[in-house]
């Protein structure tokens, strides 16, 4: 296994005096904020490299950025122009806001990271999938035969799970998969692994209405996501690989959440222990070299940069040195990720500058 970094887990404190933004986000200005402008506007004009939807930078609690650009588009009424009331699609960044619902169960003692996966298709102690653990399917490291490959003409199991034979019920679909490595070897980024976690999720809190419930009772009343609109499959279980619909400063709230190590206006609402394994590597991707901690991506930057990602390039950062945020929502391909990963080192390079 590739040698990991040792990441210490950091949090920003609520700065005295500033508003927890559950109800509305306070605003500020930077030093040097027509450079933080100029650098936006870059995601917002060089459209060779960047489609960009939504940018919104947030440091010391206060939103210094808020833009907007191109259209939504629909399948039953003309597109419209994209705004802060527009509800933008998660893809991938809502597996990070699974992480928070787990985690808040692994607080009360109902889900144990090290214990075997409760998972009726691997219950069976001479299925060799009996040994993959849940902390195995948090990593990425559950060791399934699951391709996660967006290209139509390729082999697919991402697809085929959410929009072919599979999507009905996904994590079903997903666990009939057989091994392809041994549990807990291998890093192996899978839509899928997320959707059995879901399942987990559903089989304690209850599936369908109950599961809604509690997503709002938990995380999204608490910390004021009015506008989040989960997606269920037919199995009545949250689809939290991919599909969660917000605003973009809604999906700020849910970043700060994290900056603040669980903590939301006096209240816990996870541990900070918990908080603490989004920041911890356990695997390199082999492709991006990006580190991956349980459903969280980590830079290992200077400034202890990790964030929730999602398909063609959207983003949750989350800068604990800086106490800063960036969110990015847009259209890009995954050969353009380093030009926009380089695009939010800039950002950070600005906003260090105080």
């Amino acid at each position: 296994m590739t040698q990991l970094p040792h990441i210490t887990p950091a949090y920003a404190p609520q700065p005295e005096g500033v508003a927890w933004p559950t109800h509305e986000w306070p605003r500020a200005t930077h030093p040097l904020q027509a450079e933080l402008e100029r650098v936006v506007d870059e995601l917002f004009t060089r459209e060779e490299l960047f489609v960009t939807n939504a940018v919104v930078i947030v440091q010391g609690g206060r939103v210094l950025v808020e833009r907007y650009g191109g259209v939504q588009e629909y399948f039953d009424r003309p597109a419209e122009p994209i705004t802060e009331a527009s509800q933008l699609l998660s893809w991938s960044m809502a597996k990070s806001m699974l992480h928070f619902i787990i985690g808040t169960l692994v607080d009360e003692g109902r889900l144990d990271p090290s214990a075997p996966a409760p998972v009726p298709e691997w219950a069976s102690p001479d299925d060799p999938r009996h040994a993959i653990t849940i902390g195995d399917l948090l990593a990425m490291r559950d060791g399934l035969n699951f391709v996660e490959n967006y290209e139509i003409d390729q082999v697919s199991n991402v697809i085929e799970m959410l929009f072919g034979d599979g999507k009905e019920n996904m994590a079903a679909y997903t666990a009939q998969r057989p091994l392809a490595h041994a549990p807990g070897s291998t890093f192996n980024y899978s839509s899928g692994t997320t959707n059995v976690l879901s399942r987990i999720v559903a089989d304690q809190l209850g599936y369908d209405e109950p599961y809604r419930r509690a997503l709002q009772d938990r995380l999204f009343g608490p910390i004021g996501l009015t506008s989040a609109e989960p997606t269920f499959d037919q199995a009545g279980v949250w689809i939290a690989s991919s599909y969660l619909h917000a605003q973009a400063l809604d999906f700020a709230k849910f970043g700060l959440l994290y900056l603040r190590g669980g903590e939301w206006d006096g209240q816990q609402l996870v541990s900070r222990s918990w908080a603490d394994t989004a920041q911890t590597p356990h695997s390199i991707d082999p492709e991006s070299g990006a580190y991956y901690s349980w459903q969280w991506w980590v830079t290992g930057d200077q400034f202890g940069t990790y964030w929730a990602s999602g398909y063609e390039g959207q983003m949750i950062s989350v800068v604990p040195a800086l106490d800063a945020l960036v969110v990015r929502f847009g259209h890009s391909p995954a050969e353009n990720y380093p030009a926009l990963y380089s695009w939010r080192s800039r950002i950070l390079e600005v906003l260090a500058q105080t």
